[in-house]
């Protein structure tokens, strides 16, 4: 097969020396742009990220994900104020068609998939493409595979993740193209294996063209499934069980998709120092999985930062820099205000929560002291507006109840708004517009976590638990450039450490992060200043695709 991908797809530029080696890149989700709504959240926002850093760096790397219908979902605000989930058909005249077809088995039936092609030049990313089964030669079953994005049916999800991972590899086959390696962004695409060892017949082949980047920090969160249901779905390309357990090493009925993702790796890596160091230990009983190292996730500069507030940061102009945080602070009120008829002010501290609701992110801990909440935001002397943004899985209806929750609160607080419509666009515009960015996991939980690397670059203070990369963050060249909580014991019951996470998180915020801001506002822009600073190049994406080459690529 060949090496280079046809005329038409092929990189609008010559490869760095140093990123020649070819490689295709996984993933479930990319967010590449506020059009192109085929993401959740944090997983996507890397994976945008690396598209773009990879085009950047002129690295020999393609993209592979899928063309979801209607996307995550789109959130909206009933009208009781409750949180809404709204599917619609999405039309991207901007991709561009293959008229490439061709079939998987799924559940021992032919469905066709096609492939569209996002070309580099449209929004500054590596080639990608994007994987459909919505085609008049499929019934509805097939053609709805890939309408939404995690669907909550198990069956249908499986089914998914065969598109991406099995249709992936075929698409490559249709390219007539071969690339050295795959890197699998997360498990889901594991499928592609099996194709793989249809046509090479040797794990030894697998092993050397599979890199894996493992994201849950916890073994239980990993996916797993019944080995005969994933057999009666065809899952596994046609091999026939007995030789599956042989490739995989699975001989209970238990098919966990990161063991085998790591089993069939030459090289895996956790996304930050802690993360891997977590995995590592959380891996090392089962025989015959790969090394495993870290890579910390970063996001891409050029998307997420404001280029106003950069030049002033860049030119030490101070002035400039304060100007232009007020003025971003005021173009998020217009949209706080817009939403929830609040008017906030640009002169008062602002905390911003903002990712996808998920319990161990404890989206409505700073809310659980309900009388020291209120408090804080009754407080005149020094001030507080909070917002907070996020989309919980559609199908969690303990999330959805958070997010309701915090609505129902803020409707009676003026300087309190819970925003609808967490996406690429409104992220951008919080970062922009917070003074704080709040972040808040159980330890040990956020494997990485990326959201405070972008508000960081936006002039924002990170305010966090010592999780993710965080831990990172917080210890370059020694000097403060963040606020972040002691870690409690967790090995404690979870409500333990929850009390006492919202001890110091109180703590912190009323003795030292508002008297900086108010008291002392030299100080408060000295410390914004630091962040920045800190926070590029080794936070941004650029060195993170490097290392991506030099440690899993070699």
């Amino acid at each position: 097969m060949s090496k280079t991908l046809p005329e038409k797809y092929r990189h609008p530029y010559a490869f760095d020396s140093k990123y020649k080696k070819s490689a295709v890149y996984f993933s479930m989700e990319f967010a590449i742009d506020q059009s192109l709504k085929i993401y959740s959240g944090g997983l996507g926002f890397l994976a945008g990220s690396h598209m773009r850093s990879a085009h950047d760096l002129k690295q020999n790397v393609i993209g592979i994900g899928i063309l979801w219908k209607k996307g995550y979902y789109d959130q909206f605000k009933k009208e009781d104020l409750s949180m809404g989930v709204q599917f619609q058909e999405k039309i991207y005249h901007f991709l561009e068609e293959t008229n490439i077809k061709f079939t998987i088995k799924i559940n021992n039936a032919d469905v066709w998939v096609t492939a569209y092609y996002l070309n580099p030049k449209t929004f500054g990313t590596v080639p990608m493409f994007f994987l459909t089964t919505d085609l008049p030669e499929n019934d509805y079953l097939a053609k709805s595979t890939t309408f939404r994005l995690y669907d909550s049916d198990p069956m249908a999800k499986i089914a998914q993740t065969m598109v991406l991972g099995l249709g992936g590899a075929k698409l490559l086959d249709a390219l007539d193209y071969e690339p050295d390696l795959y890197h699998l962004n997360e498990a889901h695409a594991l499928s592609c294996v099996f194709h793989l060892y249809n046509k090479f017949n040797s794990v030894e082949a697998i092993r050397e063209k599979m890199v894996f980047t493992t994201h849950t920090p916890e073994e239980a969160g990993n996916e797993k499934h019944n080995i005969h249901l994933l057999n009666s779905l065809s899952f596994f390309d046609g091999i026939p069980l007995e030789k599956v357990r042989e490739i995989t090493g699975i001989y209970d009925d238990t098919f966990n998709h990161t063991l085998v993702g790591l089993r069939l790796s030459r090289i895996a890596n956790g996304v930050s120092k802690l993360h891997g160091e977590v995995s590592r230990d959380m891996w090392k009983d089962y025989p015959g999985i790969c090394p495993i190292i870290n890579i910390t996730n970063a996001q891409n500069k050029k998307y997420w930062v404001d280029a106003w507030l950069e030049e002033a940061f860049q030119n030490k102009d101070r002035e400039a820099l304060i100007k232009r945080k007020t003025r971003l602070k005021t173009k998020l009120f217009e949209i706080v205000a817009d939403q929830t008829g609040k008017l906030f002010d640009p002169n008062i501290i602002t905390i911003v929560w903002a990712r996808r609701f998920a319990d161990y992110k404890r989206p409505h801990l700073i809310t659980r002291d309900y009388n020291r909440f209120i408090q804080l935001l009754e407080n005149s002397d020094r001030p507080v507006q909070i917002i907070f943004a996020g989309k919980p899985y559609p199908a969690d209806y303990g999330a959805i109840h958070n997010f309701d929750n915090l609505t129902h609160i803020s409707k009676n607080i003026k300087n309190m708004a819970v925003l609808a419509g967490h996406e690429l666009k409104l992220s951008r515009q919080l970062k922009k517009g917070a003074d704080v960015w709040l972040n808040n996991p159980r330890v040990t939980r956020e494997a990485s976590g990326t959201s405070g690397m972008t508000a960081a670059m936006n002039g924002a203070v990170n305010f966090s638990t010592n999780d993710g990369w965080v831990r990172e963050f917080k210890d370059l060249n020694k000097k403060q450039n963040s606020f972040v909580l002691p870690i409690v014991d967790h090995t404690l019951p979870t409500h333990e450490q929850d009390d006492l996470d919202l001890h110091n998180l109180y703590e912190m915020l009323e003795n030292e992060i508002l008297p900086l801001y108010y008291d002392t506002p030299k100080k408060w822009w000295d410390l914004v200043e630091t962040s920045m600073s800190h926070v590029a190049p080794f936070f941004e994406s650029g060195r993170m695709v490097d290392e991506y080459y030099k440690k899993l690529y070699k």
